[in-house]
């Protein structure tokens, strides 16, 4: 698997890094650079959108993400995708204001495109 076979969209479902059991549902796009890096953009429940930039090595995809909260303060954290397949990404996330005890967790699913018109 090479990153440009990354390029593309994604669902999204995840958990929060927390010990509730609520999950939430999104969106991933995914796209390179002019220096061959990931950008990423979710947009998380339709309505929260959080930036990335990252690398891809070993079939493992790590993104340095950030997004502004409700309350106008910035959260940074990184997430870890094991790219199962280029269609299926499994991650596990933390943010610097999270609880230490606990990973988030984010799975996503390629969308074909094809299907969609």
């Amino acid at each position: 698997m090479t990153i440009q076979d990354l390029v593309g969209n994604f669902s999204i479902i995840g958990s929060n890094q927390d010990d509730s059991e609520n999950t939430y549902t999104g969106e991933l796009n995914l796209s390179l650079n002019q220096e061959n890096q990931i950008i990423a953009k979710w947009l998380i429940n339709k309505n929260q959108q959080q930036f990335g930039i990252g690398f891809f090595e070993n079939n493992t995809l790590i993104i340095n993400f950030q997004y502004q909260g409700d309350e106008n303060n910035l959260y940074k954290g990184t997430v870890t995708y094991k790219c199962l397949t280029k269609d299926i990404l499994e991650g596990t996330w933390i943010e610097e204001y999270g609880n230490p005890e606990f990973l988030g967790t984010e799975n996503c699913f390629r969308i074909n495109e094809k299907y969609l018109n």
